[in-house]
């Protein structure tokens, strides 16, 4: 069974401006560094550096870089990208602030139908990049029960006055 991504690969075109972009701005841990210069799964002699970020679940982002020029695709730039989860709406808007303050162009925030609420934004590799939280009802209501019970567990132990 699949349980988890491990990782997303994509081309850079510069290892460090994309360890500077990943580890500092976005606060994602480089946790392993590959340098060949064959290719494992082809044999095809490619010398390049194979970089992986880790986020909190393990799962990574990766990059290659090497001689040859970045991807080309005929998709639209919108359709290709990368999304990071967040727990809430406030945590959005911070990543938001954080990356304007780091003078990265964002698009959004968009409510995509009540589902998602996004920002959108470019890496140093052109690689569109979501950071995202879960709006829809199924997620508020299981968070309004969290604060039901919170409430209702402080209600019950709130210091009664003498009658």
């Amino acid at each position: 069974m699949l349980n988890r991504l491990h990782h997303f690969a994509w081309k850079c075109r510069s290892i460090e401006e994309t360890k500077n972009f990943y580890s500092n701005i976005l606060k994602l841990p480089l946790v392993k560094t590959i340098k060949k210069t064959h290719v494992p799964s082809t044999g095809l002699y490619e010398p390049y550096e194979h970089i992986f970020f880790e986020l909190p679940d393990k799962s990574n982002i990766a990059f290659f870089k090497t001689d040859n020029q970045l991807i080309e695709t005929n998709v639209d730039d919108w359709i290709i990208h990368f999304a990071f989860n967040v727990n809430t709406k406030e945590e959005v808007n911070y990543w938001k602030s954080r990356l304007i303050q780091n003078k990265i162009n964002v698009i959004g925030p968009t409510n995509h139908d009540n589902w998602i609420y996004s920002i959108y934004f470019f890496d140093p590799n052109k690689l569109r990049l979501e950071i995202t939280t879960d709006i829809s009802k199924k997620y508020q209501d299981k968070s309004l029960q969290q604060l039901d019970n919170i409430k209702n567990a402080n209600i019950e132990n709130y210091p009664r006055g003498a009658s």
